[in-house]
């Protein structure tokens, strides 16, 4: 909870070209949403975006202006030739957050090898605590717990709040 008890404002973009076309069901990014609502947070269903970096960027800067405080996206972190979701992601970030990235790819690695191929990042916008997940459903469950374990702090500590 936030100020006055009100929830906190999270968001959900899964990026993939098939799934933006309809091709595929997004299974990912409603794992994220059903996470981040189980963890206390308002998330609205996840918002589908191609692959490309300029997507990214776009969506990301509409879910900051939305009043979203804590953002996952879910998709094109690997090593494909539209998986740019760390350029878009770091052309909105002001400051990065590596620490939460390695956890991360720590996790992934430790379940399977190719985690180590992630280029997700992790930091903060303009208030916003933004995190790129690989775009399996397994890698969205395993990333999550890491996610919420210091997504309230962080958007109190962005808020201006004290540490705890």
């Amino acid at each position: 909870m936030g100020e006055a008890g009100i929830p906190l404002r999270a968001a959900v973009i899964t990026v993939s070209d098939r799934s933006a076309r309809g091709e595929r069901e997004d299974l990912s990014g409603p794992e994220a949403v059903a996470a981040l609502r189980v963890g206390g947070f308002d998330c609205d269903d996840a918002v589908i975006v191609p692959d490309g970096a300029e997507s990214v960027e776009r969506a990301l800067v509409a879910m900051i202006a939305a009043g979203a405080s804590v953002i996952v996206t879910t998709g094109g972190t690997g090593l494909g030739p539209r998986d740019e979701t760390p350029e878009g992601t770091r052309a909105v970030l002001e400051r990065e957050v590596p620490g939460v990235a390695e956890e991360l790819r720590r996790i992934g690695t430790a379940e399977k090898p190719a985690g180590m191929l992630s280029r997700g990042l992790a930091g903060v916008a303009r208030g916003a605590l933004i995190v790129n997940l690989p775009g399996s459903p397994a890698a969205v469950r395993s990333g999550m717990p890491v996610i919420l374990s210091v997504a309230k702090h962080a958007a109190a500590q962005l808020a201006g709040e004290d540490h705890a």
